[in-house]
């Protein structure tokens, strides 16, 4: 019956098919699996096309093409590989010259707001009134002054004869005419110490601000060599004029009972800021940063992200440029604390060094805390982008964070939180919102005005802050909250139907 013959040919296409092929398809029988028992077939498959043969000649040929391209392909390198090395090349290049230009610019930048900033150039200098060592130094000055327009035989004669006038015996007034030296040792010490209470007082931090404001518009031109008025460069010195404190000594000598101090005259004496004989050169390059600093920091900053963009890795060449910019500013600060020690060793003679060293540090304070904040900020350019990259520690790092605050959402979701439509938005917008974070700090330390290092820290600590803000509102997308296994059983029929 048809029934019949139908299962052991079936039964036999399924033996055929659980077989080897090479049982199917051996040389040494005829072929398993087929009723017939007919031999199996030999030679090519039906749709495979014989190869053509090669003559000697092309052969020959062939070979030596191939022989020919061996060759080339061995003395011509790559045109990629060729390519990413001038690219490199020229990143570093560029990383190089920015990483220069940008410790020039500190230079620059601090160099214009001594000159166009009248509110800085006084908190600068202003410190410089309660300096002991300053403070010793304008007394010697201003008392030196003040004793030198006192004419001190003439005292002498006038107390000598204010004796005599007075019924003293003529003997008495000898003998006071003969005390020119004590009386001159008592009137130094009287000066001396009406000056100190003029210059420890309040009266003298005041009056040193506005005399130090009042001449900072004069400033610019002293430094070029042009100066006039308060502010003078002469015999290669900055100073100023201190003929008001000599004033104010007078009117307290007077108010004391020393009358003879009255004749002092009208006194324009000078209090030595700065003192080099190299000093041409540096109001030569003082005026040429003065020009540049305002536009710099811009050109530094243009000319290292040209040497990013440039790079073929570009994470790697914002590593490079940021500590490129950091061993800048070590160099920088080195060579602030060298030129120190040459400077003090350099003063004219008589100079007080204690005076000199306090005035450069003053001087260059703001310069410090403009090379820290820039090293500082480098720094941890440098060190985010590490952080963003594939390595294991930087990997663990961010595996760590993420797990951490990825424990402390489900905890307090646990408890009753819910974000809903926030968290996928955050999840959605996640990158933007990472890189407006980004955008904003750079916008708040680039509008600041002259940012301190504590200052960078901050902004960071507030831009972590943010990124662990993001994390956390980041519940992941609607469909990862659901399980494989509870998507299988919702889609999955119920047993039975």
């Amino acid at each position: 019956m048809p029934s019949d013959e139908s299962e052991p040919a079936s039964e036999s296409a399924s033996e055929s098919a659980s077989e080897p092929a090479s049982e199917r398809t051996g040389d040494n029988g005829p072929q398993q699996g087929r009723p017939d028992g007919e031999p199996p077939r030999t030679g090519p498959p039906p749709q495979s096309t014989p190869e053509p043969e090669l003559t000697k000649g092309e052969r020959t040929e062939l070979d030596e093409l191939r022989h020919r391209l061996t060759a080339l392909e061995a003395s011509t390198p790559p045109p990629r590989a060729r390519h990413h090395r001038l690219r490199t090349s020229g990143s570093v290049v560029l990383i190089v010259i920015s990483s220069l230009l940008a410790l020039l610019a500190v230079i620059a930048v601090w160099t214009n707001s001594i000159v166009g900033d009248t509110d800085r150039y006084v908190a600068t200098v202003a410190p410089l009134a309660s300096n002991p060592d300053i403070q010793a130094a304008v007394t010697n000055r201003v008392t030196t002054e003040v004793l030198a327009q006192i004419d001190v035989k003439a005292v002498v004669d006038e107390l000598s004869q204010a004796a005599v006038q007075q019924g003293a015996p003529p003997e008495l007034g000898k003998l006071i005419g003969g005390l020119s030296g004590p009386i001159t040792s008592g009137l130094t010490q009287l000066v001396s110490s009406t000056v100190n209470k003029v210059v420890t007082s309040d009266q003298f931090a005041a009056l040193w601000v506005d005399a130090n404001r009042a001449v900072h518009a004069t400033l610019d031109k002293a430094l070029t060599g042009k100066g006039g008025g308060a502010v003078s460069l002469e015999n290669n010195q900055v100073a100023i004029d201190i003929g008001p404190f000599v004033a104010k000594v007078k009117d307290q000598l007077v108010s004391s009972g020393f009358g003879p101090a009255a004749k002092i005259p009208e006194v324009h004496t000078s209090f030595v800021v700065f003192a080099s004989k190299d000093i041409g050169k540096v109001k030569s390059y003082f005026r040429v940063l003065e020009i540049m600093g305002a536009w710099l920091p811009i050109i530094a900053v243009l000319i290292a992200a040209a040497g990013v963009f440039t790079a073929v890795n570009r994470r790697r060449a914002l590593i490079g440029a940021a500590l490129g910019v950091a061993i800048a500013m070590l160099l920088l600060g080195v060579v602030l604390t060298v030129f120190r020690s040459f400077y003090l060793d350099h003063l004219p003679p008589g100079a007080s060094q204690a005076a000199a060293g306090a005035i450069y540090d003053t001087l260059i304070r703001f310069l410090r805390a403009s090379v820290r904040a820039v090293g500082v900020t480098a720094l941890v350019t440098a060190l985010g982008a590490f952080l963003i990259g594939p390595s294991r520690v930087a990997v663990a790092i961010r595996n760590a964070c993420s797990s951490a605050i990825g424990a402390l959402r489900e905890v307090s979701m646990a408890h009753g939180l819910r974000l809903g439509p926030v968290g996928r938005f955050v999840n959605r917008f996640k990158r933007w919102i990472g890189a407006g974070i980004l955008v904003v700090a750079a916008v708040v330390l680039a509008t600041w005005s002259y940012p301190t290092a504590a200052v960078v820290l901050w902004i960071v600590v507030v831009v972590l802050v943010g990124f662990a803000i993001r994390e956390f509102l980041d519940t992941g997308p609607a469909a990862s909250r659901t399980s494989p296994a509870a998507a299988g059983s919702a889609s999955a029929p119920p047993p039975g139907d």
